[in-house]
């Protein structure tokens, strides 16, 4: 498990980078540029996240179908989650696009901030609204390795593209020689661009090497039974992510009705609780990889075993994380936010108030995102989608407005409200995970359709996996 576990953290390292270095240079050229970003992430995650439970879904399948030793059916659902994905984020783009303006404008913003950040938010969005394709072609590309069990060469890609961004961000927003200074466009072209390599070096390591699922053009034709599995376990993940990214949406629409400096703030934040959160998302990623190919090779006990494994590694390192954030705010959070720029002291100071506050949900976060990891890798999509809506619908979104508009507690209900939602979120998924009924697995053990001798030969090869120690490699 640690063996694919860390790939994955890696990656998440390096996912979060992208984010890290358009908020640090953006930092330098003004707040304004930081809190643009704060609100364009969830308008432009809600689309995402139509097409990202289709991916997640794919995965699924894969690590199910490799686990069961049914490899024609794995490189085939591989196959169809990245022609039906593709088409998918087509329509986002294409649609995100034409509503960045009307999806802005749906947010209750003050004078200032819909005259300083909303344009610039706008212009950030419009830019990488057109580049989703290829922002989900690396996603597929990431989903169908992991589920297949290859973790390191996405983490290789990512770690290249990410590289790429860093240069054209640095060259881009402030400008070189003959290119001009483009600053919050120049970052989205610099991700837009990055993700475009990371995409291409994706696909021709898919249909021309040997890493990963054999994917054939032929498999990249649409077949109704099989975007029918795709479709049942990514409906309810579609669900689970634009529903928490819609949360998000609605959490912004309340933050912004403070000053720029406080929805600035909020952005710093919530960049350094993603940083934070890697340990638990790249353990999160992996556990629904080991669960689902333990459990297609009839291994409920050793699936059970590696999730309790990874719930008390993420303890354990958020718990050593949340002492660190909590003991050192300030000087974490200036990396993000030059002292230079205007009201970056009253910034800073929301944002370490913010930080004291949310450490102590770390713990509670993580173990959570294992659970919910835990019930996707079994096939339990509308599980997770359940307890992730508890955690941000039931919890954290009342809860924020209770006590920022009803209680009064003005930005620090905003900063409570976050720690509560995941405790709540927590005990109430771990209810449900110490039941166990989660522990079964979905796919029939024969191709979906007929290769060689038929679904016998699959059969008999799940049987050798029941007991096969490796089905992970």
């Amino acid at each position: 498990m640690i063996a694919l576990a860390w790939p994955m953290v890696v990656i998440q390292l390096l996912q979060v980078a992208y984010n890290v270095a358009d908020t640090a240079f953006l930092g330098a050229v003004s707040e304004d540029a930081v809190g643009a970003l704060s609100l364009a992430f969830p308008l432009i995650f809600f689309l995402i996240s139509v097409g990202g439970g289709f991916t997640a879904a794919g995965a699924i399948l894969v690590a199910q179908y490799t686990g069961a030793k049914s490899g024609g059916s794995a490189d085939e659902i591989a196959g169809q989650t990245l022609s039906f994905v593709t088409i998918i984020a087509v329509g986002i783009a294409i649609v995100g696009f034409f509503a960045t303006e009307p999806m802005l404008a749906l947010l209750p913003a003050d004078a200032e901030t819909q005259a300083r950040i909303v344009p610039l938010a706008a212009d950030y969005m419009r830019i990488f609204f057109l580049g989703m394709p290829f922002l989900f072609g690396f996603f597929i590309f990431v989903s169908i390795m992991r589920g297949y069990g290859d973790t390191r060469t996405p983490m290789r890609i990512m770690f290249v593209s990410v590289l790429v961004n860093v240069v054209l961000d640095a060259v881009l927003i402030f400008g070189l020689g003959p290119i001009p200074r483009l600053e919050i466009e120049g970052a989205a072209i610099a991700t837009v661009s990055s993700r475009a390599i990371a995409t291409a070096l994706g696909l021709y390591i898919l249909f021309r090497t040997d890493a990963g699922p054999d994917i054939e053009v032929a498999y990249l034709v649409p077949d109704v039974s099989q975007i029918k599995e795709i479709v049942s376990l990514g409906v309810p993940s579609a669900i689970e992510q634009s529903s928490s990214s819609l949360a998000f949406i609605v959490l912004t629409a309340m933050v912004v009705t403070f000053s720029p400096e406080i929805v600035a703030a909020y952005g710093l934040g919530n960049r350094l609780i993603s940083l934070v959160f890697l340990p638990a998302m790249g353990l999160s990623q992996a556990i629904d990889t080991v669960v689902g190919q333990n459990l297609g090779a009839d291994r409920a006990d050793r699936a059970k075993r590696a999730s309790r494994l990874a719930m008390g590694m993420t303890a354990l390192v958020m718990a050593v994380l949340t002492v660190i954030l909590y003991a050192f705010p300030e000087p974490i959070v200036r990396v993000f936010l030059s002292a230079d720029t205007p009201g970056a002291s009253t910034t800073i100071g929301y944002a370490v108030d913010y930080m004291q506050i949310a450490a102590f949900m770390f713990v509670f976060m993580g173990t959570l995102q294992i659970m919910l990891g835990t019930f996707r890798g079994a096939g339990n999509t509308k599980t997770a989608m359940a307890f992730s809506m508890v955690t941000l619908w039931v919890a954290r979104v009342p809860l924020t407005y209770v006590f920022v508009f009803v209680l009064g507690w003005a930005e620090t209900g905003i900063w409570y409200a976050v720690l509560l939602g995941d405790i709540v979120g927590f005990f109430a998924a771990l209810v449900w995970y110490l039941r166990g009924t989660w522990a079964t697995k979905i796919i029939d053990e024969g191709p979906s359709t007929g290769n060689d001798a038929g679904g016998e030969a699959d059969r008999d090869a799940s049987a050798d996996a029941a007991t096969d120690p490796s089905v992970t490699d």
